[in-house]
């Protein structure tokens, strides 16, 4: 029963409107204090970005900055939503989900089996989500859109760098996103989201809003989370 009851808040938690901190901008010598920040703020989904250094220029962290976040995640009925940003990320999904990943997201750039580590993702337990790059265009996801996914991302910069300005075109690209995805699968989007675009992706469609720096960047977090909040009438 404590199993189903998860999988319902998680299903719950991904159709509302949220917003995700990522802990990319997070000063790491207080990483747990500034998660428990935002959580205190109201904040229900943490983002982790993993980088390797080949798929993008970037090495960032991996399962030990997940485990390090995630009984904090949990006990606020929270989830971790890791985004990996890395070459052949089949090859890591067991280790990121054991660390604590409730939603998993690879790019669609990143491996030739799409369609396989989308079913092995569900097969750990996590939710399957798939980004796309600014240049890579919607309808790529046709293929794996009514079965095997759950959540779509779209990169609004490119990805591998904090505190980028948010690309403009991502609008559109957002809209046709959510008008060719199914009603279950979320829409999120990733980079330049802060108080001045939030309301501006939520209404092209989004209902995942990543923001890195505009949240840990701020000499306080929490407030900082709940502007971006006020602004996209999330939560």
């Amino acid at each position: 029963m404590a199993i189903e009851s998860g999988l319902t808040e998680r299903a719950a938690l991904m159709r509302e409107l949220r917003v995700l901190p990522s802990i990319l901008s997070a000063d790491f010598s207080r990483l747990g204090a500034q998660v428990d920040e935002v959580l205190a703020a109201g904040a229900r989904v943490i983002h982790v970005d993993v980088m390797d250094g080949h798929f993008v220029p970037p090495i960032t962290f991996g399962p030990v900055a997940v485990s390090a976040i995630a009984d904090r995640v949990h006990a606020a009925a929270g989830l971790i939503d890791v985004h990996l940003m890395i070459e052949r990320p089949e090859r890591q999904i067991h280790d990121i989900a054991a660390a604590g990943a409730d939603s998993i997201t690879i790019h669609f750039e990143a491996t030739p089996h799409v369609h396989y580590t989308l079913g092995a993702i569900r097969e750990a337990g996590c939710t399957a989500g798939v980004a796309l790059c600014p240049a890579t265009p919607a309808h790529v996801l046709d293929e794996v859109a009514a079965e095997a996914l759950d959540l779509a991302l779209c990169m609004s910069v490119n990805p591998g760098w904090g505190g980028q300005e948010f690309i403009p075109a991502s609008l559109g690209k957002l809209a046709r996103m959510r008008a060719a995805l199914p009603d279950h699968v979320t829409l999120e989007v990733d980079g330049g989201v802060h108080d001045a675009t939030a309301r501006s992706v939520a209404e092209a469609g989004a209902n995942w809003l990543v923001t890195g720096s505009a949240v840990f960047g701020a000499d306080d977090p929490g407030a900082a989370y709940a502007e971006i909040v006020a602004a996209s009438s999330a939560r």
